[in-house]
């Protein structure tokens, strides 16, 4: 069995910072694809930030936090991170952490997996 836990959520001011983290945990070979996603009241959930496995020239990011966050990832960890600087109030929401993860003994099969989520919460 594998799971994600997330932290680093808060209350921040507008203009200020946050670091999220998750780790996975579990049995667990591999881990392909890494993200944050987020969701707001009353809307739908949507990509901030994905990374490959092979890092740091393999980023997407959602238009809307470009220049502001930063996703990276500790592979011997098994976490990934989202700094996230000068936040905005529309950047509150529940942040969700995914991740494409390969247990031993799966092969080349993956389960893709979902954290519990993270309040971020930003006041102007």
């Amino acid at each position: 069995q594998v799971g994600l836990v997330e932290s680093g959520g808060g209350s921040v001011q507008a203009g200020g910072s946050l670091r999220l983290s998750c780790e996975a945990s579990g049995s667990i070979f591999s881990i392909n694809d890494m993200g944050w996603y987020r969701q707001a009241p009353g809307k739908q959930r949507d990509m901030v930030a994905t990374i490959k496995r092979s890092g740091p020239g393999n980023i997407v990011y959602a238009d809307s936090v470009k220049g502001r966050f930063t996703i990276s990832r500790d592979n011997a960890k098994n976490t990934v991170y989202l700094q996230m600087n000068s936040l905005r109030t529309e950047d509150t929401a529940v942040y969700y952490c995914n991740a494409d993860i390969v247990p031993w003994g799966w092969g080349q099969r993956s389960l893709n997996s979902w954290g519990q989520g993270t309040q971020v919460t930003v006041s102007s």
